[in-house]
């Protein structure tokens, strides 16, 4: 088992996906960044990193659920099938609570930027089987 520290974003009632597409490409460049995930100079890298975001983006465009990313790195993003909220979790054994409530903090600023009606909450530690 491991630990999992994670920090959710609930948006208000009356909030769809297609809400989230100005701010989702710079939350979504936040998680590869802090990841390290496509962020050489190499073409390669860009043309993958604006992949994920397109992809995730013309979902959101479309009102459907997108992906998020969920590849092993420090921190994941995820949005629940059942509910209208978007999490950020780690799994990583070296990451502190402290460490995903900064990233949590950094999105939180962009998307109360761009005018998203949201509440946060943190679950420090879930265990996880």
């Amino acid at each position: 088992m491991s630990k999992a520290h994670s920090y959710h974003f609930i948006f208000q009632d009356g909030t769809e996906y297609v809400d989230l597409v100005p701010s989702f490409p710079d939350v979504l460049n936040i998680i590869l960044k802090e990841n390290d995930h496509f962020q050489g100079n190499e073409s390669s890298d860009e043309e993958n990193r604006d992949m994920f975001v397109q992809l995730n983006r013309q979902d959101l465009e479309e009102n459907r659920k997108p992906e998020g990313y969920n590849r092993k790195g420090k921190y994941r993003l995820i949005f629940p099938m059942d509910r209208m909220e978007m999490y950020i979790k780690s799994t990583s054994n070296g990451i502190k609570t402290s460490d995903v409530r900064r990233v949590g903090e950094k999105i939180q600023e962009i998307l109360s930027a761009s005018g998203l009606k949201f509440t946060t909450a943190e679950d420090d530690f879930i265990e996880l089987c």
